[in-house]
Formats: C-alpha cells, sequence, structure tokens
C-alpha cells in the first residue's frame, strides 16, 4: 500500500526508484499501481517523472 500523503509518497517512490527498481515502469509494476494515477497523484503536487534521472522532479 502506498502512502497517502503526497509528499511522503513521492520520497517513498523515489528511494524505491533509487534503490530498487530504476523506472517507473518497474517501480509500477512491482507495486501493482497503476502508472498514470500515480503520475497524476504527484503532479497535483508540482512532480513529474524525468525518465533520464529516473525520479519525479
Amino acid at each position: 500500500m502506498l502512502p497517502q500523503d503526497p509528499i511522503i509518497l513521492l520520497s517513498y517512490v523515489n528511494t524505491k526508484l533509487r534503490d530498487r527498481d530504476h523506472s517507473l515502469e518497474n517501480f509500477c509494476s512491482t507495486e501493482d499501481v497503476d502508472q498514470a494515477e500515480l503520475c497524476s497523484r504527484l503532479a497535483k503536487v508540482g512532480y513529474t517523472y524525468d525518465s533520464n534521472r529516473a525520479q519525479f522532479v
């Protein structure tokens, strides 16, 4: 289950991207979450996924 607070979610996702998954596709597959929904939740607080950096910025 992903954190509900958007800033904690951001930290959680970026940590997993850095340490384990290395891409958003892998993260979403591993966590069984909808990629579009995740991106939408983080966009609401001003963050978008940067595939070159493999993190939300």
